[in-house]
């Protein structure tokens, strides 16, 4: 979609083709999923964090690795097992016996793009050490506040509480996460692809990458400049509020979920060419930003009740 006018104010041409430069260049690694690729650039574009959750195989981990090559961005990536402690993500003070004093060893938490690969097979107490990253950038340790670089992003991937060896995150951890999404099996073009390609590890390692942490910060800012009207606004409000009431709902969305909604609204309208948000927006993000934030009755599927709260809430 071409830019409007109203847009080329937001952003300059040099960054637009940028943007929409990487975005294709992650198609190309990712193969069949571009909506899904387009959500892990609105995580990006609206400074928040981004859940995959899938079945193991699937390309949870290609996609957060074709992200970070093409973002040209730090990154570290932190396996996580259940014997993984906070310290191995946080890092430690250890005891220098040159300097006769404590020196912190940061962990790999301070880097621009963390991939937290297989999250919930971690206990909780070792996800929570996220939180205050992830909410605040930054990290407290030993009495003393450590900022994290900027821009700061998390992608983290887990596989389905079902299977064995997993914990499911609590729900402070994943208020966190901007977006959950779901990549699902290849289409039967993109498996061909994939099946008689080059593997995807080595595509990752041959690319280039198209935007830096100074492009990432201005387009941060753009969104910021995406014009929410009054109306959008009201209809981001109204589903927050017919999710605590609608049935089947145990817990609705808070505040900062109807904040998340409209940060991401807004950064999707950027990536469309857009200097405003449409409803079109928010009902798009919708079931990634609300399904991992809902809580429902026993036996009633998030994804049902997302889906009845978009229905039911009339856009004037």
């Amino acid at each position: 979609m071409t830019a409007s006018p109203a847009n080329d104010a937001i952003l300059p041409e040099a960054l637009r083709a940028a943007l929409r430069d990487a975005q294709a260049q992650v198609n190309t690694l990712v193969l069949g999923k571009p909506q899904q690729v387009r959500l892990a650039f609105v995580a990006l574009l609206a400074d928040g964090h981004l859940l995959i959750e899938d079945l193991p195989g699937l390309g949870k981990t290609t996609l957060a690795h074709a992200m970070a090559a093409t973002l040209g961005l730090g990154f570290q990536r932190v396996q996580f097992t259940s014997d993984l402690l906070p310290a191995d993500i946080l890092g430690v003070s250890v005891y220098e016996a040159q300097t006769r004093r404590f020196e912190f060893h940061k962990g790999p938490v301070f880097t621009h793009v963390l991939l937290a690969d297989e999250i919930n097979r971690a206990p909780p107490r070792t996800q929570s050490s996220l939180l205050e990253a992830m909410a605040e950038h930054q990290v407290s340790i030993d009495g003393q506040t450590r900022p994290l670089p900027d821009p700061f992003l998390v992608i983290a991937t887990q596989n389905p509480v079902d299977l064995a060896g997993t914990y499911p995150l609590p729900d402070s951890q994943l208020d966190r996460f901007l977006l959950r999404l779901a990549l699902g099996y290849p289409d039967e073009v993109a498996e061909r692809a994939l099946l008689s390609g080059v593997d995807r590890r080595d595509l990752i390692a041959q690319v280039s990458p198209l935007l830096d942490a100074e492009q990432v910060i201005a387009l941060r800012r753009a969104v910021q400049c995406v014009n929410a009207s009054e109306a959008l606004i009201g209809y981001v409000q109204a589903l927050v509020s017919r999710s605590r009431s609608h049935p089947g709902v145990r817990v609705g969305l808070s505040p900062r979920a109807g904040l998340a909604l409209l940060r991401a609204a807004r950064a999707h309208a950027l990536l469309l060419g857009r200097s405003h948000a449409l409803p079109e927006d928010v009902q798009a993000l919708f079931a990634a930003v609300a399904e991992h934030r809902l809580v429902g009755e026993a036996d009633t599927s998030v994804a049902t009740l997302a889906k009845a709260i978009l229905h039911a809430v009339p856009v004037d």
